[in-house]
């Protein structure tokens, strides 16, 4: 018989089985994906170590049964391979059907499974796959075999997964037993839980950072991240329970689960219509019912969001503050994180802090994830014990380095627990050829509870470093009582270009007075104003070859990425028989504007201006763009990954002749309704073939 579980509460399960879940998902809607005879692979983080490992699925939101018919679990390898996948049985089955609205859970099988690592679950589904009950925003490649591809679970490879997308399919938990954890602390939450606007494939949720200080504890514990984006507490709709319906089972039904961290409201407040003292009714049941089942409740500020879109209003900000006062204050929960003060601009704390805002006033970047993660009290949350107190955090988030040029970054060491702790050290960790110089001592004798020290180092890239991002690492020890501890952190800083010489055979020119240039190898860096590039005005500045391109031949180049100015900037590759004079003939633009996508202009009369155009669609960046030619016919394409082409457009430009043209790399602002900005373009992998 299949095992299918009906709702049972968290202790009692805890207790008769010794799960504990390390990781989960909510699931909240369900498609018809329209396949067949597929399967699909899914990596997970699990939050803690154990010897057995069982998984949980759910076909909740349909009204049909679903059949796996061969499920696999394995450490993973690389990308979708798996190292060692094993079979996975459903009460002493092979296959399991789960009905409408059911769940199952696998039989334990031993895997030995380290906290922090990747597992990889595989699905395989028989026949017509009529649905997909699943959580959305997984931001996680999922891997799937195309259509009739058959069961591939029990590979260890994964050339049979050609397919991807992001969300979690069926699975909705991952437990294990044998190891050092004595429970789980479940976040419930919404779209900032569930981790919008986070980096993708790296597991940057603030429930992550969370799982990644409880796996230092000595006696450790699972996280189990139960965000759905949109979710409120007041009110649901149909494919996203409210909090309150959810309740029962993606909190008080998660194996080993002792505490949970309620943190929603802010779409309540925001768009939902509600009130303070509405969220407040809805924390307090929530608070009521897990403490009837034994959970302790941690509940967290609503953040500010005032410039997320036109929701926010004065009267809107009363009823934050009133909900916020009463978790600070009111005395229902058993402890609080305060997300709102961790996160919040000191000079308008009705707003996102700059160095922790996404982009959008609502969501944190990975930097206001970590945030949210420091903001959470260990000791409070009773499940793990003997954790680290001190951490180490880099600023700025992601910060621009100059090649060559020192830039100053700064490490926090702060004490987070109840006692002193004593000989902090810290140290950066850099890139091979770079240096770094501290700006007073690396190290302090102590730092009292609530305490924290600061050292800046500049940071000095090697100056022929390639232009991009790179991993900067800092490490802090300090005695913790008997034990020396260590606690670690990372930023991704960008490489800049720094104006230089453009070497032979390149030249540069512009009909822009404030442009500049730099190459380093095979990049390149434009620097340019200039009020328009096409019709009336002609102002740009390139870096460009005489006679590239022959006459039949191609020109392509990859735009890595362009920063500044407005919405029109325009950066790509230019041809003409001489670009210091289009007006000779044979001149052509393609670009990838700042927001409009890729633009083809040609000039059809020989005067110099471009007044022919095609193209549109969505800007990306990095775009490959390519010219071809074949006399007087201009073909023009895009791609985003340099295999997969798009035909843009074609046109005729005439030309003086039918020799070889100019061809290069070109960059305008486009700043007529932006004056004095200029744009900044990065390209590489320039080429022209015959």
């Amino acid at each position: 018989m299949a095992a299918l579980l009906p709702a049972a509460p968290a202790e009692a399960e805890g207790r008769q089985q010794g799960w504990t879940g390390t990781w989960a998902t909510a699931q909240h809607a369900s498609y018809d994906p329209g396949t067949s005879e597929v399967t699909v692979r899914i990596p997970v983080r699990v939050s803690v170590a154990g010897t057995s490992v069982r998984i949980r699925l759910t076909n909740e939101f349909t009204d049909q049964p679903v059949t796996i018919g061969h499920a696999t679990v394995g450490r993973r390898a690389s990308g979708s391979s798996v190292s060692g996948p094993r079979d996975l049985t459903f009460g002493g089955k092979r296959d399991v059907t789960i009905p409408a609205g059911g769940q199952a859970a696998s039989d334990g099988v031993r895997i030995p499974v380290a906290a922090r690592s990747d597992l990889v679950v595989s699905l395989y589904f028989p026949g017509r796959l009529t649905h997909i009950s699943q959580h959305w925003m997984g931001l996680q490649t999922v891997y799937w075999t195309p259509d009739g591809g058959g069961d591939h679970s029990g590979d260890a490879g994964g050339n049979a997964f050609t397919r991807t997308d992001s969300t979690f399919p069926f699975l909705t938990g991952v437990d294990v037993r044998g190891g050092p954890a004595r429970g789980s602390v479940v976040a419930l939450g919404d779209s900032i839980t569930d981790g919008a606007a986070s980096t993708s494939d790296a597991d940057r949720r603030w429930p992550d950072y969370l799982a990644a200080r409880l796996s230092a504890c000595t006696t450790p514990a699972g996280v189990l991240n139960e965000g759905i984006s949109g979710n409120r507490i007041t009110a649901g709709t149909d494919g996203n329970p409210s909090a309150l319906e959810r309740l029962e089972r993606d909190v008080l039904s998660q194996p080993g689960a002792r505490t949970v961290i309620l943190f929603e409201g802010v779409n309540d407040l925001s768009w939902g219509g509600a009130t303070g003292d509405q969220v407040i009714g809805g924390m307090k049941e929530i608070a009521r019912r897990a403490h009837a089942r034994g959970l302790r409740v941690i509940g967290a500020t609503v953040v500010p969001y005032r410039g997320w879109g036109d929701y926010w209003t004065e009267a809107k900000e009363a009823d934050r503050q009133k909900v916020n006062t009463f978790v600070r204050d009111g005395g229902v929960f058993d402890g609080y994180a305060d997300f709102d003060r961790a996160i919040r601009d000191p000079g308008d704390p009705t707003r996102y802090a700059a160095a922790f805002d996404s982009g959008d006033h609502l969501h944190p970047n990975d930097s206001g994830m970590k945030a949210f993660a420091d903001a959470v009290d260990l000791a409070g949350l009773h499940v793990a014990r003997d954790c680290p107190s001190a951490r180490v955090r880099l600023t700025p988030y992601r910060p621009g380095l100059p090649a060559g040029r020192a830039t100053e970054i700064t490490a926090t060491v702060t004490n987070s627990g109840s006692k002193v702790v004593t000989r902090v050290t810290t140290g950066l960790r850099l890139p091979h050829g770079w240096t770094a110089e501290a700006e007073g001592p690396t190290s302090t004798d102590s730092l009292a509870p609530g305490g924290s020290s600061t050292v800046t180092w500049r940071v000095t890239p090697s100056a022929d470093a390639p232009w991009g991002p790179y991993d900067i690492g800092v490490g802090t020890s300090y005695r913790q009582g008997s034990r020396t501890r260590h606690d670690t952190d990372s930023v991704s800083a960008d490489v800049t270009p720094v104006p230089s010489a453009v070497q032979p055979p390149y030249r540069t020119t512009a009909t822009t007075d404030d442009a500049q240039y730099a190459q380093n190898n095979g990049q390149f860096a434009i620097w340019a104003g200039g009020q328009d590039l096409a019709g009336w005005k002609d102002e740009k500045a390139a870096v460009y070859r005489l006679d590239a391109v022959p006459a039949a031949g191609s020109l392509t180049v990859r735009l890595v990425g362009q920063t500044g100015s407005g919405p029109s900037a325009k950066a790509g590759i230019a041809v003409a028989n001489d670009l210091t004079a289009p007006e000779k003939g044979g001149y052509a633009v393609l670009t990838m504007s700042q927001s409009y996508g890729v633009e083809f202009m040609t000039d059809s009369d020989g005067d110099g201006h471009l007044d022919t155009w095609a193209g549109g669609g969505a800007s990306y960046h990095p775009a490959w763009l390519r010219l071809t030619r074949d006399g007087t016919d201009y073909t023009a394409y895009a791609s985003a990954d340099g295999t997969t082409w798009q035909r843009i457009g074609a046109s005729t430009v005439p030309t003086v002749g039918d020799g070889s043209l100019d061809a290069g790399m070109v960059a305008s602002a486009v700043n007529l309704d932006f004056p004095g900005q200029t744009t900044t373009a990065v390209f590489d992998s320039f080429s022209t073939t015959d």
